[in-house]
């Protein structure tokens, strides 16, 4: 069983900065991409920023020159460190694993965190 747990939520004031950890614990061979996701209250949960094992990035033009994704693929671990936070990026964020592949299985999986908040003031 793979789990992902999150840490570094939290309250900040506009401007301020927050890093978000993620660390993924199993029987894990490889994982495809690692990346995270929110969702604030009544909408849908969308991409905020992705890492390929590779090291190639994707990211929300919301968060872009603001959020940095990174990763430890040795330590199955992915970091989002986000400044100049404002009151929009208020909402639960997601640790997200795609494609993982266990020792367990033949076939790649997707996994996700139990979230963690993330609360911006004006």
């Amino acid at each position: 069983q793979v789990q992902l747990v999150e840490s570094g939520g939290g309250l900040v004031q506009a401007g301020g900065s927050l890093r978000l950890s993620c660390a993924a614990s199993g029987s894990i061979s490889s994982i495809n991409a690692m990346g995270w996701y929110r969702q604030a209250p009544g909408k849908q949960r969308d991409l905020v920023a992705k890492i390929t094992r590779g090291g190639r990035t994707n990211y929300a033009d919301s968060v872009k020159g603001r959020f940095t994704v990174s990763r430890d693929n040795a330590k199955n671990t992915v970091d989002l460190q986000m400044n100049s936070l404002k009151p929009d990026d208020t909402a639960v964020y997601y640790c997200n694993a795609d494609g993982v592949l266990t020792t367990k299985s033949f076939t790649r999986s997707d996994y996700w965190g139990q979230g963690t908040q993330v609360t911006v003031s004006s």
